[in-house]
């Protein structure tokens, strides 16, 4: 697969549709979850972090 601004730009547009759906859907929902997020530890959002990574990259090695 050969990586080129369409694509990029095409998965960053994605990103934003996904990232956009629940604070359009439900507003209270989301405010809620942020606030539930505030207060996590730092080693628990960066543990969150992490797998978010690690499931990009296997999403990538599998399917890119």
């Amino acid at each position: 697969m050969e990586l080129n601004s369409d694509v990029l730009w095409s998965a960053f547009g994605l990103m934003l549709i996904f990232e956009g759906l629940f604070p359009f859907l439900s507003p209270d929902g989301w405010r809620q979850k942020m606030a539930q997020l505030l207060a996590l530890h730092d080693g628990q959002i960066r543990f969150f972090g992490l797998v978010c990574v690690i499931g990009g990259v296997l999403m990538l090695w599998c399917f890119g």
